[in-house]
């Protein structure tokens, strides 16, 4: 299922994205839709490594929350100098986790 999304956008913002279509050879919807996935991923990972660093969700969690692998939250926190925390209930709590996704 797809949603209909619409919005204004400066002229400065279109402009870039006449380049980027020009450069990309894709129309504006395709260029949109690129730009945004690529902007809501990010997003996600920045958002799970924030709950991370606050002590609110484990690594794995946020590894979920952001579907990124184990490792790449790892290193995503790592480059951004996220003190590695790790107790033995968040142990207990991504044993289960993992045990209920087989």
């Amino acid at each position: 299922m797809t949603e209909i999304v619409s919005t204004r956008v400066p002229d400065d913002l279109a402009k870039d994205l006449s380049k980027i279509e020009e450069v990309e050879k894709a129309d504006r919807a395709t260029v949109v839709r690129k730009l945004l996935a690529a902007s809501v991923a990010e997003w996600k990972k920045e958002y799970a490594l924030k709950l991370y660093s606050q002590g609110k969700v484990t690594l794995w969690r946020a590894a979920r929350l952001a579907e990124v692998t184990l490792r790449e939250m790892m290193e995503l926190a790592a480059e951004r100098g996220i003190e590695f925390k790790y107790t033995l209930k968040d142990l207990d709590e991504d044993l289960a986790a993992a045990l209920k996704e087989k």
